[in-house]
């Protein structure tokens, strides 16, 4: 299933966010810990290196996330030229508060009341960018929500006479080019549910977590997952969780979008545990397996089918 989502406002968005850059010193981008590379919006790289910006890349909710598997991530943001990472949680305090001094010492030239520090915040919906905000601003500035595009226009912030920051709607891109990303992407929420069928998310982060996390499947609904596939655990939770539609033949047909809603939910609200659903080496992987295949069908014509990985994670 392919997964595309760019609401009206989202061009706007992109308009206003490209004027804005200009007058900003450093980039808060804003990701997923569970998916680190899939939440990166290209568009962001494309205006943040067209002006040159440096650009902190906060890893929120990295409390839902796998430690282990976070470390990877930040070690491989940080190999890259004029990105510094850091993995938080925007819900505590003093994650946020170093914050500020990281913006600083990214853009040492700003740094007195001539010229203050100027800071944007960008990322695409639903990452935890109006959450910073406000517990930046240390009041409730930005309207915060467990749904994805409720920012809808810049506001802006004066921490201090040296700082300022911007925050900006969540931007998806046009064309989500592979459809691992757009799964991942609407498993942790980041797209409106009128833009997938829960059903297959649900199959498809079952088919990430036997292969990768089963036991958070078996301890959280208590049944046994071995030899299980992606579509019989979405059952079994149906079975487990009594979700039967009702006035069906004897009361038993299985409700399979209620099941899939409920382990939706379990997963973004962190209750299977700590789980990243990509690494750096299975993005490499994917990609390097793309390519081959896009190569083969040059080669072989038009008759060649062309195949990706459906789990990143591998």
């Amino acid at each position: 299933m392919a997964i595309q989502w760019f609401p009206g406002h989202m061009t706007q968005a992109r308009k206003k966010a490209a004027e804005t850059m200009a007058q900003t010193d450093v980039v808060i981008e804003v990701v997923d810990a569970r998916i680190p590379e899939a939440s990166c919006n290209p568009m962001i790289h494309e205006l943040r290196r067209h002006r040159q910006r440096p650009c902190l890349k906060l890893l929120n909710k990295a409390d839902l996330a796998d430690p282990r598997i976070t470390r990877a991530w930040l070690a491989y943001f940080n190999a890259q030229d004029g990105i510094k990472a850091v993995a938080i949680s925007c819900r505590k305090a003093a994650e946020v508060a170093r914050i500020p001094s990281l913006c600083q010492a990214l853009a040492p030239h700003r740094d007195d009341n001539l010229k203050p520090l100027r800071m944007m915040i960008m990322g695409i919906p639903n990452v935890g960018k109006s959450t910073l905000l406000n517990a930046l601003g240390k009041r409730r500035v930005a309207a915060v929500g467990d749904e994805p595009a409720v920012t809808k226009s810049q506001q802006r912030i004066e921490l201090s006479p040296r700082q300022i920051v911007v925050d900006t709607p969540g931007m998806l891109w046009p064309k989500i080019e592979h459809a691992s990303d757009g799964l991942m992407l609407a498993a942790c929420h980041a797209v409106g549910r009128n833009a997938v069928i829960d059903g297959d998310v649900a199959i498809f982060l079952a088919g990430i977590l036997l292969e990768r996390y089963p036991a958070a499947i078996a301890t959280r609904y208590r049944i046994d997952t071995a030899g299980l596939d992606a579509v019989a655990a979405v059952e079994a939770i149906a079975r487990k969780r009594a979700c039967f539609i009702k006035g069906s033949a004897h009361g038993r047909e299985l409700d399979l979008e209620r099941a899939a809603m409920i382990f939706l939910t379990d997963f973004r609200d962190g209750l299977l545990g700590r789980i990243s659903l990509e690494t750096p080496d299975g993005r490499h992987a994917m990609l390097a397996a793309e390519a081959a295949a896009r190569a083969a069908q040059l080669d072989d014509g038009p008759e060649c089918g062309m195949k990706s990985n459906p789990n990143p994670q591998q």
